[in-house]
């Protein structure tokens, strides 16, 4: 393949487009002749030339995904992990080290303080779970401001029904 020299036109722009619907490898270019100052030229990698005035669709709103929640996994052991990951797909789940910031907390109460829990994230809703045996425990997260606070087998039965809830109550 011969090499051919590029010219560039450097532009000064008011705003960002979006190249939506541009086949893989093509190129976009931006002009100043059409409609507001504004053209969408696409160029053609297969042959070179230019597809003037190429009209660009505009997705609507329903073609891209649902917004994912993240959830912080406070004290939830690895195979716990594994069940939620399997009943809440789609969802993007995080440890305490993680640098994203919840949209909603679930914390294995059994092994974590629930008042730590509940005062390192004031804001977001926490959904608390432990053995049916743990009546102290299960007590302990609803007194420490809990919005849900359920044995671990009700987790695991209604667990989408719950989180979606919950994360509805902060949109």
């Amino acid at each position: 393949m011969a090499e051919r020299s590029v010219q560039v036109e450097a532009l000064r722009l008011d705003g960002v487009e979006a190249a939506v619907a541009v086949r893989q490898c093509d190129l976009l270019l931006p002009g100043t002749d059409g409609a507001n100052g504004a053209r969408r030229d696409v160029l053609d990698p297969s042959d070179g030339h230019e597809i003037h005035g190429a009209t660009l669709a505009t997705p609507s709103s329903t073609e891209y995904p649902p917004a994912v929640a993240t959830s912080l996994l406070c004290g939830v052991d690895v195979y716990f992990r594994g069940k939620l990951e399997a009943l809440l797909p789609g969802h993007h789940f995080v440890t305490t080290d993680s640098a994203d910031w919840p949209d909603l907390v679930i914390a294995d109460i059994s092994r974590v303080d629930p008042d730590d829990v509940a005062d390192s994230y004031p804001e977001i809703p926490i959904v608390g779970f432990s053995g049916h045996t743990d009546t102290a425990g299960l007590r302990r997260a609803h007194e420490a401001g809990f919005d849900q606070v359920l044995v671990k087998n009700a987790l695991q039965e209604r667990a989408p029904q719950i989180v979606e809830e919950l994360i509805a109550s902060v949109e």
